[in-house]
């Protein structure tokens, strides 16, 4: 590696343009999308990466996906995918920043909706294009081919459309040449330039869940003449307190109902309650068990009050796995750009990430970036740096990046890409000698 001058060049040009990666941040932010409605976000992208003379730019994927094709100029038969989610989420900002976004979407489904981005997708949007305009810069010395995968609909389509990872894939929009490697990472509550990592499942599985609670509607002044979904509705949410106890205490498993829609009025009990939530499991093979449970609980707590409940599950994703081996082979080359004392083990998480469908069908690894102002403990743990601005989880309105976080985050898509193309990160010459306390 000493020999070799490629990748002191990229950290200097991935310097030169992180002005303009900040730049690009702050439009983002302030001009966010929500999923499957990322038609602005999408054209910036495609105008960037055009204007860098890549092989090819595929448009319109799985709604307004980008694929940039960069072929290097040397031989080589790896393919790296870098990968970025573009969408922006329905949530009211109240982060301070000058550039705070103060867009209200009126037509998306269920809305209005104020709209921000709370979970950090300006940034990974515009640390690949930055790391776009480096590696486009080195073309000619690249063996092998890079792709730039801006992804919609990471947060989920809206129910009854599509959209994300899976349907790129479906779409064949990574087949010419499929990828022999994914990497991704996600900016979120770590102190600013860490890098979290973890073997096994990085991110939970989940799913997307609406109970159909249903009664008769009837006049509120005589409530006995109908059949009131909304007890009905309450007991399912206390029962999914105690569903936790029926399962195995080791795992982390979540149920969480974020939205309750009815159909009455003030003086009306209405026929219908919807309650609309999530699974968050961290082990894949416990989500039917869950599934299962919560079913019978939705449906029998239901009948108790002589009312029906339809279970229906949707937008599953895969947890997104992180293999020994591969953590193995790319914790060097993340060393090597952030440096050692900056590169620590998280602990399991509930999040998501449909990032899963790259990384679980290609290989690659999927790491966390810290962007905010935090340290770590003797014992590895973040905490807030004392007068900063804290650790504050994504989707809160309160969320905030540090643009400080945003050139590692391009040295390291640089990076990772370099190393691939060029044997150095390969998941078969890992002797998997990761310690016992990182499985």
């Amino acid at each position: 590696m000493s020999d070799d001058p490629i990748p002191t060049e990229l950290d200097r040009r991935a310097a030169a343009v992180e002005r303009q990666v900040v730049d690009w941040r702050h439009h983002l932010h302030r001009n966010p999308e929500l999923s499957n409605r990322e038609v602005r976000t999408a054209r910036l992208i495609e105008e960037h990466l055009r204007s860098l003379g890549l092989d090819e730019v595929r448009t319109g994927v799985s709604g307004h996906g980008v694929v940039g094709v960069l072929r290097g100029g040397r031989p080589g038969s790896k393919v790296v995918a870098l990968r970025a989610d573009i969408d922006a989420l329905p949530v009211k900002e109240e982060s301070g920043e000058e550039f705070a976004s103060t867009v209200v979407d009126a037509d998306y489904p269920g809305g209005p909706f104020p709209v921000s981005h709370a979970c950090g997708h300006d940034g990974h949007t515009a640390m690949l294009l930055g790391a776009a305009t480096v590696l486009a810069g080195v073309r000619e010395r690249l063996p092998g081919t890079v792709l730039f995968v801006f992804q919609p609909a990471e947060e989920g389509a809206p129910v009854g459309e599509s959209s994300g990872a899976r349907q790129m894939i479906a779409e064949g929009a990574l087949d010419d040449p499929a990828p022999t490697m994914a990497f991704g990472m996600h900016l979120g509550p770590l102190p600013t330039g860490y890098v979290g990592y973890r073997t096994g499942n990085q991110f939970a599985a989940s799913c997307l869940v609406k109970i159909v609670i249903t009664g008769r509607q009837v006049h509120g002044s005589t409530p006995w003449m109908g059949v009131d979904p909304m007890p009905a509705a309450g007991a399912i949410q206390l029962g999914i307190g105690q569903l936790y106890r029926q399962l195995p205490a080791f795992d982390p498993v979540t149920v969480s109902i974020g939205h309750v829609e009815d159909v009455g009025r003030f003086n009306i009990i209405g026929e219908t309650v919807t309650l609309w939530g999530t699974i968050r499991c961290s082990v894949e093979a416990d989500m039917t068990d869950v599934q299962e449970r919560l079913t019978t609980l939705a449906e029998q707590s239901a009948a108790a009050y002589h009312c029906t409940a339809a279970v229906m599950y949707d937008q599953d994703v895969p947890a997104v796995h992180n293999t020994p081996a591969w953590v193995e082979a790319v914790l060097p080359t993340v060393r090597r750009v952030v440096g050692a004392d900056k590169v620590f083990r998280t602990p399991p998480t509930l999040g998501y990430d449909d990032v899963s469908e790259f990384v679980n069908r290609y290989g690659g690894a999927y790491l966390m970036l810290g962007a905010q102002d935090g340290e770590l403990t003797e014992d590895g743990t973040p905490r807030p740096t004392p007068g900063g601005r804290g650790l504050v989880p994504n989707h809160s309105p309160r969320f905030y990046l540090d643009d400080g976080a945003l050139l590692p985050g391009v040295r390291l898509h640089c990076a990772v890409a370099y190393d691939h193309l060029s044997g150095r990160i390969d998941p078969a010459a890992s002797s998997w000698s990761l310690v016992a306390t990182d499985l």
